[in-house]
């Protein structure tokens, strides 16, 4: 009895996930809109940190200055100390489609003792931008292309729906076996960690953005008391959403296909590192939470397939079920990224990745060496 107990427990976690959890799942359900219903004309100004991005930035730039968009778009681009020409690269993009007048380029200030980089870098461009009196801030990565209509829809669903903060998941590259085995598995989980239904509500406490895409009212940044309200976050962009809704704004979030990163992951160790490099944070710098969500990923996603071993019926059936549900709710993510269903079937192997990054972001922490970033050690335990 206890064994089928036991077995019957991951069937009920994914009826659970598959029903009652905002259906993150249905992909479909949270898309931006590709085209804008009409010719929206408030001023923009883009913000973007960047550190040691000379490879990415050009195309970034030219890409936000090549929109399709009736109102003025200005960039700033805010130099985080980088050594290999970003700044230049960003000016040469911006003079070679005849744009120089619409970039500012920003020699970054060091960073404060309590700030995080990228976070003292936003703080600074939104400084800058306030001189340009804009309707709304973009914040955006060095390695985000931006569709010629992004920025239109962006700023045509924050108008129609009088949102304060949207934000956009962007299509992560998937080109590489690494790619395709782990990238579309961390934008599920991202989405069962932050339901978008339940981040749009008015009624759930639920709040989560995508940093590589936001759009923001600067009233709105100003009412939280401006970046210096997320100065230590890590993961600035949920952080942002927690205090944009918790200060009574309207916060949004949608996958979408009209901005892409241009970030490539070549290897299994590249995507370990990215997802080590905040996962022990998320978790509070907890141990017991550590311990409690490796025990999780374990019964939720590892025990199914184990119970077909298991050479109990009942339990052989209910580890076939709840693998069964597991792969319909990850299916539409797979879809979303183009690639053979049969991906879908692999979310067990890829969990233990994702464990396996989750304790090595605990042992960095432990080592005093997390949250590293191009050489910034941002999360250590005091």
């Amino acid at each position: 009895m206890i064994e089928h107990a036991l077995a019957a427990l991951p069937l009920l976690i994914w009826l659970y996930l598959l029903l009652a959890r905002g259906n993150f799942w249905h992909i479909s359900r949270h898309l931006a809109p590709t085209l804008p219903n009409n010719d929206p004309t408030q001023a923009i100004v883009a913000i973007i940190p960047a550190r040691d991005e000379a490879a990415a930035i050009g195309d970034s730039v030219k890409s936000i200055l090549q929109q399709r968009y009736s109102g003025s778009i200005h960039v700033i681009v805010v130099d985080d100390g980088s050594i290999d020409g970003t700044a230049s690269a960003a000016a040469e993009a911006a003079a070679s489609i005849g744009a120089s007048a619409q970039l500012t380029l920003i020699a970054g200030a060091p960073l404060r003792p309590g700030w995080t980089g990228k976070v003292w870098a936003m703080s600074q461009g939104a400084a800058a931008a306030a001189a340009l009196n804009p309707e709304y801030l973009l914040f955006t990565d060095a390695d985000i292309h931006h569709d010629p209509a992004n920025i239109a829809t962006l700023v045509v669903n924050a108008e129609t729906h009088g949102r304060d903060l949207v934000s956009y998941m962007v299509e992560l590259p998937v080109a590489t076996l690494a790619e395709k085995s782990l990238i579309p598995a961390f934008v599920f989980f991202f989405l069962q960690l932050y339901p978008p239904k339940w981040i749009a509500s008015t009624g759930s406490r639920m709040a989560g953005a995508a940093g590589g895409c936001m759009l923001m009212r600067p009233q709105a940044l100003a009412r939280i008391g401006g970046l210096e309200a997320i100065r230590s976050q890590l993961i600035d962009d949920c952080a942002l959403a927690r205090a944009a809704k918790g200060s009574g704004g309207s916060i949004w979030l949608g996958l979408t296909r009209t901005a892409r990163s241009t970030r490539s992951y070549a290897s299994f160790t590249q995507i370990g590192h990215m997802i080590s490099r905040s996962a022990f944070n998320h978790l509070h710098h907890s141990y017991l939470l550590l311990a409690a969500t490796i025990a999780g990923l374990c019964v939720t996603y590892v025990l199914p397939p184990l119970l077909l071993f298991s050479g109990n019926p009942v339990s052989i059936a209910l580890g076939a079920g709840a693998w069964a549900l597991m792969s319909i709710c990850y299916a539409p993510m797979v879809r979303f990224y183009r690639l053979s269903p049969l991906w879908s079937l692999c979310l067990p192997a890829i969990a233990v990745f994702y464990a396996a990054a989750t304790v090595h972001s605990a042992l960095q922490y432990r080592l005093r060496r997390g949250g590293n970033w191009k050489g910034r050690i941002q999360d250590m335990h005091v």
